[in-house]
């Protein structure tokens, strides 16, 4: 059975797993290098501190899945948007858990008073494309050749939802 809670303290180390295998294996995040147990908890911490939400998807005991956001530029007129992100562990891709952690995080948001939701997708990640579009999230803009990984040049979509 899925449940889908807050994260609590203990479950960073899950979190940096599921990240640090995105970072590894896939174009969802523009990293070349693991991060560390330092990296996660300063990134906890200010999570907590701005009392911005994470998000995890726990199967059988364990976390499987996370999300968050957070501002989506750092000046102050920035602070009605948020870009927000969602990993799934691989081995449990394709159950919903991340249709289902995308509708969490957009309730928050709309119900935390966010005006906007954006989200910064690799332009070859058709399925998570088409999972905003099915939320009603638009594309509003393609950087072409931003990134390169895995011996390819990546062009980043940015969708948007007005919430």
């Amino acid at each position: 059975m899925m449940i889908l809670r807050d994260a609590i303290a203990k479950d960073v180390e899950d979190i940096l797993d599921i990240m640090n295998d995105a970072i590894l294996h896939t174009t969802s995040i523009y990293d070349y290098n693991e991060r560390s147990i330092n990296y996660i908890n300063e990134w906890w911490a200010n999570k907590k501190k701005g009392l911005l939400p994470v998000i995890v998807c726990e199967i059988e005991g364990k976390v499987v899945a996370y999300g968050s956001f957070g501002i989506f530029r750092h000046w102050e007129a920035y602070k009605f948007s948020v870009e927000h992100s969602v990993y799934v562990n691989p081995n449990y891709q394709r159950l919903g858990i991340g249709k289902e952690i995308l509708k969490s995080l957009i309730s928050l948001a709309k119900n935390k008073g966010y005006h906007t939701m954006i989200g910064g997708i690799d332009s070859l990640n058709t399925q998570s494309l088409e999972l905003h579009k099915k939320f009603g999230f638009v594309e509003v803009g393609k950087i072409k050749e931003v990134g390169y990984k895995f011996e390819k040049w990546l062009d980043l979509v940015f969708m948007q939802l007005i919430l």
